[in-house]
């Protein structure tokens, strides 16, 4: 879903910069989760991801070459050659478990507004080495979410990812 928005891809007051802290398996579901920090706090955000998806990821982040563009890297270039930018990706929401992302994009002076799978718009931001934001209410929700009964590992597990130095974070690599 693609749609005009009147407003700037520049920062925004309710999102928060992150960057990419790790990107680990899920010792329990054996999934990928990409793990985000606050660049201004120890705040972090888990997210599950498919295999896929962490591959496109892994591979960016070690600025590792395939023979033939993967699909981020065709839309990248697709990108650039509509002459269109990636400005900013922004993780905008947080509904039934489930993280939403939108992708910012400036184009002859216009910008759009692109719905997007968290995963899918952290491989663009790592692609066009753009910003990664987070809207501070999914962070404020992924807490709430985190402290219900039915998901004190959830907490348990924030507060692990939260201390990991970079050794225990495994570089990357999944």
């Amino acid at each position: 879903m693609s749609t005009q928005a009147p407003q700037s891809p520049v920062h925004a007051p309710d999102e928060v910069e992150m960057q990419i802290r790790g990107l680990m398996m899920d010792p329990i579901t054996n999934m990928p989760i990409i793990v985000l920090k606050d660049i201004a706090s120890d705040t972090v955000l888990p997210i599950w991801v498919g295999i896929f998806e962490a591959n496109a990821i892994a591979l960016e982040l070690e600025k590792t070459a395939t023979p033939r563009p993967m699909t981020h890297d065709l839309m990248r270039n697709m990108a650039r050659n509509l002459n269109a930018e990636v400005r900013k990706v922004v993780v905008s929401e947080l509904r039934d478990d489930t993280f939403y992302a939108v992708v910012w994009l400036e184009q002859a002076g216009e910008t759009v507004a692109m719905d997007a799978r968290p995963s899918d718009a952290i491989a663009l931001a790592l692609r066009w080495d753009c910003p990664i934001y987070v809207n501070r209410d999914v962070l404020e929700n992924s807490r709430q979410t985190s402290t219900g009964a039915q998901s004190i590992n959830a907490d348990e597990m924030r507060r692990w990812l939260e201390n990991l130095n970079d050794d225990e974070m495994g570089r990357y690599k999944m």
